[in-house]
């Protein structure tokens, strides 16, 4: 990586500490917060019986490493939160709602099969806007752009696109046909079809490129679907052109949920490069900043995905299976085994492109256990010689080809995409 842009890692004694992940690191423009628990930083236990009291205390702990870096909870871009129980959404929008009222930033919601503590029912992490960068960018009033458009679904708790600096996140699609706002009918071809062309008229309606997506992340209730998923999402990838000449699909990872809002089988969110930016940056040719994609042989290659996928200062990793990439099959032994194997796949990737692993920001982890959850820590520090990075992990009922463990991981990328 190059010296010119210094990461930041960040912890505040106001929101609970790990030994094993930072609550909050930046790097340029974005800070990027570790999953926050809805633990009681003072006496290390978890807030409460309900969904309400825990959903505060997630969002109480947000704040807290928020404000810890002279921030505010405006300057939240996206929030991605994980429940044990779907049908706690009403009750969670109530504290919700009373934590973001004049601004709703976009939102990623799912149930999950397991939390890494016994009785949270909740977990929250965040990116959040740094409009002041990391060393030695000097800080520059960036402004947040937020749109939403008729031609996909609005939600009364979230907004379908934020921009920001050189990057738009997309909330979560549903498959709700925006006329009725009805989820699609069909099975899950027809809703994997309709989250696509939702997230398509987000970006038309930013005169944003389809092909300008640089991460998807697909939520499945089935993991059986994953098939008839693909079928349908590679006739949307690539999308002009240029990109199929040059093959691209953006990085991807593909998480098994226990439920999803409204019953819907699928859900998808989204990255997209933003090579104009946010005022006060010069509006540029869109494709003055490139979008770099790259895969090594020495990490598995998936057709659906690029291994990684870099845009101005940042890169993106596609999920990591504990595949060795020579034989295309799952390591032998168990979760110590299977922890190292996607480890070292990430590693791969991320050398490949010139940078170490204490690039990394964040890392996103989902086990079929969550009991091992212990093996794991003991693996993932060996791979770090500074700073830890921010955190998130899930428990899930199943991984593709029955794996117990998969990594996504998001590096910083200190020399930018030309130009």
């Amino acid at each position: 990586m190059g010296n010119d842009i210094i990461k930041v890692s960040r912890n505040t004694e106001n929101a609970p500490k790990s030994s094993f992940a930072t609550q909050s690191v930046a790097f340029s423009h974005y800070n990027n917060i570790s999953a926050q628990l809805p633990i009681n930083p003072r006496t290390g236990e978890i807030a409460g019986n309900t969904i309400a009291e825990q959903a505060k205390q997630c969002l109480n702990n947000l704040r807290a490493i928020v404000e810890g870096i002279d921030q505010s909870m405006n300057d939240v871009i996206k929030i991605t939160i994980y429940i044990k129980n779907i049908s706690d959404i009403d009750a969670l929008d109530e504290v919700y709602t009373s934590v973001f009222q004049n601004y709703f930033p976009t939102r990623t919601i799912m149930a999950v099969d397991a939390l890494p503590m016994d009785g949270a029912l909740i977990q929250m992490d965040a990116v959040i806007s740094n409009g002041v960068g990391t060393h030695p960018q000097q800080p520059t009033a960036l402004k947040k752009v937020v749109k939403n458009t008729q031609n996909a679904p609005i939600s009364k708790v979230s907004a379908q696109t934020v921009a920001f600096s050189h990057y738009n996140n997309i909330s979560a699609q549903l498959p709700i046909d925006p006329k009725s706002d009805k989820i699609v009918i069909g099975g899950v071809k027809k809703q994997a079809e309709q989250c696509l062309k939702n997230i398509k008229a987000i970006l038309q309606s930013i005169d944003v490129p389809f092909d300008d997506i640089v991460k998807t992340t697909i939520f499945l209730k089935n993991p059986s679907d994953i098939d008839a998923v693909n079928e349908v999402y590679s006739s949307f990838f690539p999308d002009s052109a240029i990109a199929r000449t040059a093959a691209y699909v953006p990085a991807r990872t593909v998480v098994i949920a226990s439920g999803l809002p409204m019953d819907a089988l699928i859900q998808i969110d989204a990255v997209i490069s933003h090579g104009d930016g946010t005022p006060p940056q010069a509006v540029a040719d869109r494709h003055g900043i490139v979008i770099r994609a790259n895969n090594t042989q020495d990490a598995p290659k998936n057709t659906f995905s690029t291994q990684t996928v870099a845009f101005s200062h940042y890169n993106h990793i596609s999920g990591q299976l504990p595949l060795e990439p020579k034989t295309d099959k799952m390591i032998a032994g168990g979760i110590k085994e299977q922890v190292n194997q996607s480890l070292k796949n990430i590693k791969a990737i991320v050398e490949s492109i010139d940078h170490v692993m204490d690039d990394v920001v964040k890392v996103n982890i989902q086990l079929k256990n969550i009991k091992d959850i212990d093996v794991l820590n003991e693996v993932f520090t060996t791979f770090f010689k500074s700073d830890l990075p921010a955190r998130t992990i899930i428990g899930v009922s199943a991984l593709p080809m029955n794996a117990l463990v998969q990594i996504d991981a998001v590096v910083s990328n200190g020399e930018g995409t030309p130009p």
